[in-house]
């Protein structure tokens, strides 16, 4: 199934700057507020959504209420396991980095999110509250490139395998280990295929990420000669899926400002947030919504 045909001009008002060649665009001329609010807007913004992965759109000072409407508009929200969400608006996640906060590195790596789960979430609604002076970017890769480029031999390898992908493995790895065992019984690891189909565009995406710990099938006479094969043979196989995020045509790279925004399909994306600021203060607020299962 292809992504429906998208005009370069949506309204009178709204118009669609491309970013890079292969993934994101700038929205303006819209309020997001508006958007939350009517059917016809919301339809275009999805649609272009599913063209470029990633919508960005400056000076938009709506409040909490309309952030989550907006991000509901796609689905149900969902809580994250370890950041808080607002206390007035939940499902609302507050991601605040200030100057009590020491460096954190868990989040400066490639990943799509909550593949840690059975059920990741479809997608995300970010804002900036406050970012430094300079640095603090996110950058966003297209991971239906990252597969469509694939040499075929690597592709007919990886087509039956599957990864397991673990929050323990993560962002448990700088909890006590009492706390560590209670987050992975509570979030088992999770099993996803190496190669996913988006459920509307039928796009074959790449799906493995800093979440993604190893391959649960990789043990086969095709893979593997003698035992030896297998630690080496798996690990660097999925070493070098993971690393194909890092390759810069796939990228765009967003540089936030004051109430700017992104809303990203978490399916066909992975995303870096750059932590080049501290101790300089960065505070963002996102809403995740639930995906589906597949």
């Amino acid at each position: 199934m292809s992504a429906p045909a998208i005009p370069s001009v949506v309204t009178t008002n709204m118009s669609v700057a491309k970013l890079t060649a292969t993934i994101g665009a700038e929205i303006s001329g819209a309020e997001l507020g508006e958007i939350a609010r009517s059917d016809a807007l919301f339809a275009q913004i999805k649609a272009l959504l599913l063209e470029h992965k990633v919508l960005f759109f400056r000076d938009q000072p709506i409040s909490r209420a309309e952030h989550v409407a907006l991000a509901r508009r796609f689905g149900p929200l969902e809580d994250h396991p370890v950041v808080p969400s607002d206390p007035d608006c939940p499902g609302l996640v507050r991601i605040y980095k200030d100057l009590d906060s020491a460096p954190e590195h868990y989040e400066n790596g490639y990943h799509c999110d909550g593949t840690w789960k059975q059920i990741p979430p479809m997608g995300a609604v970010l804002r900036c509250v406050e970012t430094p002076p300079v640095g603090g970017d996110t950058v966003w890769v297209n991971m239906v490139r990252a597969y469509e480029d694939l040499p075929e031999h690597i592709k007919g390898q990886i087509e039956p395998l599957r990864a397991r992908h673990s929050i323990e493995a993560t962002f448990g790895a700088v909890l006590s280990v009492e706390r560590r065992l209670q987050l992975k019984e509570t979030y088992p690891d999770a099993e996803h295929p190496v190669v996913r189909t988006h459920p509307v565009t039928g796009e074959r995406i790449l799906y493995v990420s800093g979440f993604a710990t190893h391959f649960v099938n990789f043990h086969t006479p095709a893979n593997v000669r003698y035992g030896f094969d297998y630690a080496p043979g798996g690990s660097q196989l999925l070493n070098y899926l993971i690393g194909r995020a890092a390759i810069p045509e796939y990228q765009v790279r967003w540089r936030w400002t004051k109430d700017s925004f992104a809303i990203w399909d978490n399916r066909s994306t992975q995303h870096y947030a750059v932590q080049d600021y501290w101790p300089a203060v960065r505070k963002m607020e996102r809403a995740g919504i639930l995906g589906e299962p597949f």
